[in-house]
């Protein structure tokens, strides 16, 4: 098995996580941390041992013990950095949201294209057994024809985040951050909406801080969908058909999940699924692995034209919430 060499763009909460679960996937290696400061990436470095230690994004770029690059900065930079790796022949794992816009994710993936180097939307939750459970509950006809889903995320940011969740300038939002969960858990079982209605309270910044989506399709099924940062939500997905339904929960997005089977009876079943130790992040992490030994430049299960579909939704919900960005204007 060739072991696949990655770096990390990013010293935060979530970069720290990625890397304490890429230890749990077979044949990988953290080969390189960078950081805006050398300092930071230092302190990185001491709770997770790596041989390459920069205090600049473009050294891990530049890197050649580096063959995969885990973009986890702010969602402002995911574009900008991303091409920087790309630019430097790394494959890209890009850290939700992908980009701020359409526009951005189409010159992402057309560089990778052009590179012919991998480049994947890093939308972990897809790869979790639980959600992947649900998912085959659906395609196989078990709850019956799906006509209602609901996704709910929320809590009550504290002021020690507040500043990177509600920044414009760093694409701050509900719908961004913790929304995308939602839109592409409803997207995934009901597919493209054929209406679109959107209500969101906005910040003195312009951003939202709460968010209700409701998508509507010609064939009678619906989602609702809610956001915030200002109220304590269930953080559930429930998924409603004629025959049963299936409701995710606690945590929906996270690999701790479990998967709760209501039948017409409507006494609850709990389905087991695959358990493991870690975050969850090595599920996606392995799945990088598996398409690099491959040879592959788009994954199966998060391709480009899925990243594509899904930015499309988050713009046009931004543009009827009214939220722009300084990068929708350039």
């Amino acid at each position: 098995m060739k072991t696949i060499r990655w770096g990390i763009l990013g010293t935060g909460y979530i970069a720290r996580r990625f890397a304490s679960d890429l230890k749990l996937a077979e044949g990988a290696e953290l080969a390189a941390i960078g950081s805006r400061s050398l300092t930071s990436a230092q302190q990185f470095a001491d709770e997770y041992p790596v041989a390459n230690c920069f205090g600049s994004y473009d050294e891990v770029a530049q890197c050649p013990d580096v063959d995969v690059v885990y973009v986890a900065t702010p969602h402002t930079l995911h574009y900008e950095n991303t091409l920087m790796c790309l630019n430097g022949g790394k494959a890209v794992l890009c850290e939700k949201p992908f980009a701020i816009n359409k526009r951005d994710t189409e010159a992402m993936i057309n560089l990778a294209r052009e590179k012919k180097l991998f480049l994947m939307d890093a939308l972990w939750t897809k790869f979790h057994p639980h959600y992947l459970k649900m998912l085959d509950m659906v395609k196989s006809g078990k709850l019956g024809d799906v006509k209602i889903v609901f996704s709910n995320f929320g809590y009550v940011v504290t002021p020690q985040h507040s500043t990177r969740l509600l920044d414009p300038a760093l694409g701050g939002g509900s719908i961004l951050d913790i929304g995308i969960y939602n839109i592409f858990t409803a997207f995934d079982v009901l597919g493209m909406p054929d209406k679109i209605d959107v209500n969101a309270v906005a910040t003195d910044g312009g951003v939202d801080e709460q968010c209700s989506v409701v998508f509507t399709y010609d064939n009678g099924a619906m989602a609702s969908l809610y956001s915030s940062f200002r109220t304590t939500l269930a953080t559930e997905a429930e998924v409603c058909g004629t025959k049963a339904r299936v409701k995710l929960t606690p945590d929906f997005y996270t690999a701790s999940a479990n998967v709760e089977l209501y039948g017409e009876n409507g006494i609850k079943e709990l389905i087991e699924v695959e358990r493991e130790n870690g975050f969850g992040y090595q599920y996606e992490a392995r799945h990088v692995n598996e398409c690099l030994r491959a040879g592959l430049t788009e994954s199966p299960v998060v391709s480009h034209s899925y990243t594509l579909k899904l930015m499309v939704l988050l713009d046009k919900i931004r543009g009827l919430a009214g939220i722009r960005y300084t990068a929708d204007e350039l």
